[in-house]
């Protein structure tokens, strides 16, 4: 599911700043890496396992936002000369860093993933892998899991296959300078060529019923002891990125079928009255959504810079709950096996650096292309995997709602007892007086309760902000 991601800009030493540290230790969240694991991992850094074939004449890039050190994935992109293209994708190689087994394992076992908060992060691994050693940073051969697609005129998938080899990214770049060189005119083919696959992608994804969200980023903003939060919307090159790690995760999953033993990202299909719910949201927004146009193709016509579609983004997530993983061995099928949203088995295999199932995934590939068998420790560690992963993900979701509460409360402290116009975005089925109001100014999500009258789901309410609580990460809104 995709979650609601926040940042901050300036104000080192704001008050924001010291609250987040403090909700970092009341949630529990690992912070310093014990010694044992430190002094593993500088070792590691040291001398990594290497790959025998070397790939570093292939010119990759990265694309990454501004400031990223923890690169997980470089590609090369390329016409093919009997038609079709030819897609490198290098993934970062941590099995080459980490024993199974040994400390560092265990912490990112413990860990599971890096959590976002919006001053700092809590990585997985020690920084000196995720951000340096492991790695894709330009101009240093690196390790990694080389995939190679060769897709049709189309972009549809032909072949696909992994192997370990030692690559080098010539360029780093970002999002928006992408952009600029495609729209120009000046990037050149290999970046070029992101728009045409990016594009023909996303044609096979609306063919195949799936969907990606566009959700847009907030910016939490300090300045003269006062905050404001602002929507940053995606740029295309975001979405034709994220069509590149799609397509791989789909290749990784088909892989992974075809040889009886894998683990799979999956997601059930929406609850029956979800969509209903999301008709009367719309409405409520000046959304124009006639019955006969289906959810993918209204999701896709919005304009997340647009404040009003860019709650109606947001708001699209609640489809997207209940995702997992399953695990299969043995030619087993697996049960549940497909992923809503992608329309298609899938599997996570392109962050390892970042999320701990990656780093298995990708061993299960490697064995799958090569027609041998998964190593032992790979297959020790399947079936604890779900929970693992499940536990994870609640914690970040915890993070991300504390957070979220934490800082509108200070964005809100200073106007309590103020009016706002908003929309009813949720309401609360066993207690209907309870629920959730999307603000139109400023872009808040907080709570709302009316005295006695149940709340109108998907409509416009005139609400009164009385409590907002930066110390307790708390806001409440009451109906006047």
């Amino acid at each position: 599911m995709p979650r609601r991601h926040l940042f901050m800009a300036g104000a080192e030493g704001a008050a924001l700043r010291t609250a987040l540290r403090a909700l970092r230790t009341e949630l529990g969240v690992p912070d310093a890496f014990p010694e044992a694991v430190l002094a593993e991992a500088e070792a590691a850094a040291q001398a990594p396992r290497l790959p025998a074939e070397d790939a570093t004449d292939l010119p990759m890039f990265t694309m990454d936002p501004p400031g990223s050190k923890d690169l997980d994935q470089a590609m090369h992109l390329a016409r093919r000369p009997a038609g079709g293209f030819r897609v490198h994708y290098a993934i970062a190689d941590v099995a080459a860093f980490v024993t199974p087994g040994g400390a560092v394992d265990a912490e990112a076992h413990r860990r599971v993933s890096t959590l976002y908060f919006p001053d700092a992060k809590v990585p997985l691994h020690p920084p000196v892998l995720s951000e340096d050693a492991a790695s894709l940073l330009p101009e240093r051969p690196r390790p990694a899991l080389l995939w190679r697609l060769d897709l049709d005129a189309d972009g549809r998938v032909e072949t696909a296959g992994v192997r370990r080899a030692l690559v080098r990214s010539r360029v780093k770049t970002t999002y928006a300078a992408a952009q600029q060189d495609i729209d120009c005119g000046t990037a050149e083919e290999p970046l070029a060529l992101l728009a045409d696959i990016g594009r023909l992608r996303e044609a096979l994804e609306i063919e195949r019923g799936g969907i990606s969200l566009n959700v847009p980023e907030q910016e939490i903003v300090a300045h003269d002891g006062s905050y404001s939060l602002t929507y940053r919307a995606p740029l295309p090159t975001d979405g034709w990125n994220a069509q590149i790690s799609l397509m791989t995760g789909m290749a990784a999953a088909d892989l992974m079928l075809a040889s009886g033993t894998g683990v799979l990202r999956t997601l059930p299909l929406a609850p029956d009255g979800a969509v209903g719910r999301l008709h009367r949201v719309a409405h409520a927004l000046h959304i124009d959504w006639p019955h006969h146009v289906p959810y993918a193709e209204l999701v896709r016509s919005l304009d997340p810079q647009l404040p009003t579609h860019a709650a109606f983004l947001q708001e699209c997530t609640t489809l997207l709950r209940g995702a997992g993983y399953t695990v299969f061995t043995d030619g087993q099928e697996p049960v549940p096996a497909l992923h809503a949203a992608v329309a298609a088995p899938y599997a996570h295999c392109t962050t390892p650096l970042r999320r701990l199932v990656d780093r298995y995934v990708g061993e299960l590939c490697l064995a799958a292309t090569a027609g041998t068998a998964p190593p032992e420790w790979v297959l020790a560690a399947l079936p604890a995997l779900p929970k693992e992963m499940a536990d994870g993900g609640r914690l970040a979701a915890t993070v991300e709602r504390e957070c979220v509460d934490l800082v509108e409360a200070a964005l809100l402290q200073e106007r309590v007892g103020e009016t706002f116009a908003g929309v009813v975005v949720d309401v609360r089925e066993q207690e209907p007086t309870t629920g959730t109001v999307h603000l139109e100014e400023p872009a808040v999500v907080g709570r709302v309760e009316s005295f006695g009258s149940a709340l109108p789901l998907g409509e416009r309410i005139v609400v009164r902000l009385a409590e907002a609580d930066p110390a307790r990460a708390k806001v409440l809104f009451t109906v006047p």
